[in-house]
């Protein structure tokens, strides 16, 4: 027996004597576990910045949200948190109104759709609002004065010191806002924010009876820490006059979860690039063992058992796992610090980049662990490699018979996958799903490399020229890598062309610039009284609009005789989901909600073109419902199943304090990705109609300049309009998930780092094999471009096979995503896919080639030396 000692010894002095070829190993891991630390470190980073900055987020110990007005009782309640008490001081409160409105400067011919947020004195009593020039915050308390976000004032051409009108009111801008706490840099894609005094509010007459207006009351309580109990105390009989409680608390618990769970995410992108670094680390010791097939006969001729030689180049593989982890997570902290500037208009806090040990021990961790499991599988053979192998090594290069032990190994290997993804997404069914996910994805590569490598030799294309036959021959020859390098571009471009497809089908849904028959602008917030004046400057400009559509603002009062309560809300149900798009480009919201949240519904006669009734009838033209009987009502077919009602089923609805009871007619299919305004509710005519409303209406306007125009008319004539331009939204859309996509891009592009890490130990351990060839095909009087033909010829095939399998992959991934979590209509991007795919072919020729270039530029007696 020969012993541990021995073992630790040759294993280095092996590791030594081949550091060429074990690189690859090292570099095979560092990949994955770069982009593991990168994520899980970032993460943690985020955590802590959100813990350190919640109060400045919020910018009070606790805000009372409301729409339409703070009802008497929580204002009196508020007022009696703040009152001074023996021992301790006053609190204070500060009220915000946001709504939007129509911004414009007289002395230019811009309009501009903006955010307006009408403040009190005294907000934000938490973190700093920051100012160009700064300093100027303090500005607001002189009357006739605003700051406005930076983008205004490129819209509109102004400088600071211009005027700006905003409904009636004309105010000078004082500077620009910089940062404001809680501040998502994207929230003004879809509208620039004007700050005013709410003192000043009166004067621009843009908040009259029917107005959506949010409120927002912060509060700064005496004892800061008592915030939690006080909000708890109130929260759900606050609930039944429609008024939400936020603390610093229910923030930063919301937060820290929903960015968690982000990062979690992200997380398995980097896990698919740690395990195609562990394919190449399996890749790597396969052929590094069958090299080594010598060396271990000899070893056992010398009383190693075969245990003992198991040992040697299993603690190789580990220690060079170690190393390539070494090296991954120093790489991980280097990006970490990128991170942040590729994500920061998409959060709300700023990251304070430090050391993350837990984040640098579990990829580290996972970097070993990796290593060992992929590397048992082709390490087992060598139990198997008896002493009489130094004689007939020729003639038995592998051994022959299957290890039952090999099963156990594949075993274990599926578990460690299962394993990860559930430590990576931190939910079990989810990271089930995951490793099953990539099962499918890794057994369709696997297949289509072998359907290849048996196409190429049942159907070997005999009339093609030599050197072309030479190089598929390769692709089926012993020792070939056609299973590697198919696993590995194809699984990285699989992931990019995937995360492409859902980004580009997503904004697709969204581009209305050369749709021809699809509106671009639409003016809503029309009151009755100006439905005339609107229609009529619409139609002056040539450009009619769709017709006036009322909106009424409304809640469900009861559902099939059942009240709609309210104290059923959990208490850390601090504010409502916030709503989405349905159907097509949105997520359906939970049941409970769905029957708690505010609608806003119409009432007409006949369906819409984006509309299909799937069950029951409408309702006749012109019919009313008769005297104490309960009006027809149309439901959009997923809100009917989300708040449980069907055909006859009784609603009685809330408007605006008045009770109607509603009968449901029929369901729609309602198409939400056409621009039309289309609605979760229709009323039957007769009922509504002297309810108070708006009116919203949509036109086309081909020319931006004619657009600007019209825009800019109606916020002169009428103040209140909101006007917004689709193409705007269009580009607002495609910037905030141009930028979420960046970074999901970013790190698949570990993926595909680490599938050529393998792509380059696939040609590297391959070398010998390609030396040999090279050498018998010069002395036989080949050139060296007949030489790179052939392996010109082999890559070509490889980087095909790897990118078409991928693209077909991706293609069903993206049409799943569409059509199931996304539901949006799936459309195949042929030129960008066709560009992709070239790509690939591209990155596979330039690798392999690279990799080869030493046999071509080596003559045939040189190499010949070197092996003798």
């Amino acid at each position: 027996m020969i012993g541990p000692r021995f073992v630790l010894r040759l294993a280095w002095r092996e590791a030594r004597a081949a550091r060429r070829k074990l690189w690859l190993l090292t570099g095979s891991v560092s990949a994955g576990v770069a982009a593991l630390v990168a994520i899980n470190s970032f993460t943690e980073n985020l955590t802590r910045s959100v813990a350190a900055q919640s109060q400045a987020l919020l910018g009070a110990d606790l805000v009372v949200a409301v729409r339409a007005g703070l009802p008497p009782g929580p204002s009196k309640w508020i007022d009696s948190v703040i009152a001074p008490r023996t021992g301790r001081p006053a609190g204070s409160r500060a009220q915000v109104a946001s709504f939007p409105g129509m911004a414009y400067v007289p002395r230019n011919a811009g309009v501009r759709l903006v955010q307006v947020k009408a403040v009190e004195p005294g907000y934000p009593f938490y973190g700093k609002i920051l100012t160009e020039p700064a300093g100027h915050w303090a500005d607001l308390a002189s009357p006739g004065r605003v700051l406005v976000d930076p983008s205004l004032l490129t819209a509109l051409n102004a400088t600071v010191g211009d005027t700006l009108a905003l409904g009636k009111g004309r105010f000078v801008i004082s500077a620009t806002v910089l940062n404001v706490p809680g501040d998502v840099g994207v929230a003004t894609a879809f509208g620039p924010r004007v700050f005013m005094a709410a003192a000043d509010l009166p004067a621009t007459e843009l908040v009259r009876f029917g107005s959506r207006v949010d409120y927002e009351t912060f509060v700064k309580l005496p004892v800061a820490a008592e915030a939690q109990k006080i909000a708890d105390a109130k929260r759900l009989a606050f609930r039944t006059e429609r008024v939400r409680i936020r603390t610093v608390e229910d923030d930063r618990e919301n937060l820290t979860d929903t960015l968690a769970r982000l990062g979690n995410y992200l997380g398995l992108v980097a896990l698919i690039a740690l395990l195609l670094g562990g394919l190449g680390v399996a890749s790597a010791t396969h052929v590094f063992i069958q090299q080594k097939l010598d060396t271990i006969a000899v070893l056992r001729c010398l009383g190693a058992t075969s245990l003992e030689v198991f040992a040697i180049y299993l603690v190789q593989a580990v220690a060079m796992g170690l190393l390539g982890s070494a090296v991954g997570a120093l790489l991980g902290l280097g990006v970490q610090a990128v991170l942040p500037a590729l994500v920061k208009d998409l959060l709300p806090v700023d990251v304070q980049v430090s050391l993350a040990p837990r984040a640098i021990l579990m990829g580290l961790g996972l970097g070993l662990w990796v290593s060992a499991v992929f590397a048992l599988m082709p390490l087992l053979g060598v139990r198997r490699i008896s002493p009489l192998a130094t004689l007939r090594r020729q003639f038995e290069t592998t051994p022959g018979r299957r290890d039952p032990l090999t099963w156990l190994a594949g075993g274990l290997l599926a578990a460690s996958v299962v394993a990860l993804s559930i430590v990576q997404v931190g939910n079990p069914r989810d990271g089930f799903f995951f490793a099953g996910g990539i099962a499918v994805v890794v057994l369709v590569l696997w297949l289509a490399s072998l359907g290849m490598i048996r196409a190429v030799r049942r159907w070997f294309p005999a009339s093609w020229p030599y050197l072309w036959r030479q190089g598929l021959a390769n692709l089926y020859r012993p020792a070939n890598q056609t299973v590697t390098v198919v696993l590995a571009l194809g699984f990285g471009g699989f992931l990019l062309s995937t995360l492409f497809l859902v980004q580009h089908n997503l904004l697709r849904e969204f581009r209305i610039g050369g749709l021809a028959d699809r509106p671009n602008l639409m003016l809503f917030d029309i009151q009755p009284d100006q439905q005339r004046g609107v229609a009529e400057m619409l139609a002056a400009a040539g450009h009619p609009g769709s017709g006036m559509v009322p909106i009424v603002p409304m809640r469900i009062a009861s559902l099939k005789g059942r009240p709609v309560v309210v104290d059923t809300v959990r208490p850390d149900s601090a504010a409502a989901p916030p709503e989405r798009g349905r159907g097509r480009g949105g997520n359906r919201p939970s049941g409970g909600w769905a029957v708690r949240r505010e609608y806003r519904s119409t009432y007409r006669d006949s369906v819409t073109a984006s509309e299909k009734i799937v069950a029951g009838s409408w309702w006749k033209p012109g019919s009313k419902p008769e005297a104490g009987a309960a009006a027809l009502i149309s439901l959009d077919e997923d809100i009917a199943q989300d708040i449980g009602a069907g055909l006859g089923d009784e609603i009685v609805w809330d408007v605006q304090g008045v009770k109607i009871p509603t009968k449901v007619a029929n369901l729609r299919r309602v198409d939400w990705g056409r621009f039309q305004t289309n609605f979760f509710v229709v009323f039957q005519n007769g009922v509504l109609d002297a309810a108070p409303q708006m009116l919203v209406t949509l036109t086309r306007v081909d020319s931006a300049a004619a657009r600007g125009r019209l825009q800019r008319q109606v916020a002169e004539r009428y103040p209140n309009v909101s006007a917004i331009d689709l193409s705007q939204v269009q580009q607002a859309i495609e910037s905030v998930l141009g930028k979420a996509a960046l970074a999901v891009r970013f790190l698949a592009f570990f993926s595909l780092a680490a599938g050529t890490i393998v792509l380059v130990g696939a040609v590297t351990t391959a070398r010998f094999q390609r030396m040999r060839e090279g050498v018998l095909l010069k002395t036989l009087g080949a050139t060296r471009y007949q030489v790179l033909r052939i392996l010109f010829a082999e890559y070509a095939a490889l980087g095909t096979l790897s990118a078409a399998t991928a693209i077909v992959l991706s293609s069903s991934a993206g049409w799943a995503l569409a059509k199931w979590l996304f539901e949006v209509r799936f459309d195949l991007p042929i030129l960008s896919l066709t560009g992709l795919t070239l790509g690939c072919i591209a990155l596979t020729l330039a690798v392999g080639l690279w990799n080869s270039g030493e046999v071509l530029r080596k003559s045939p007696l040189a190499i010949l030396r070197e092996e003798g």
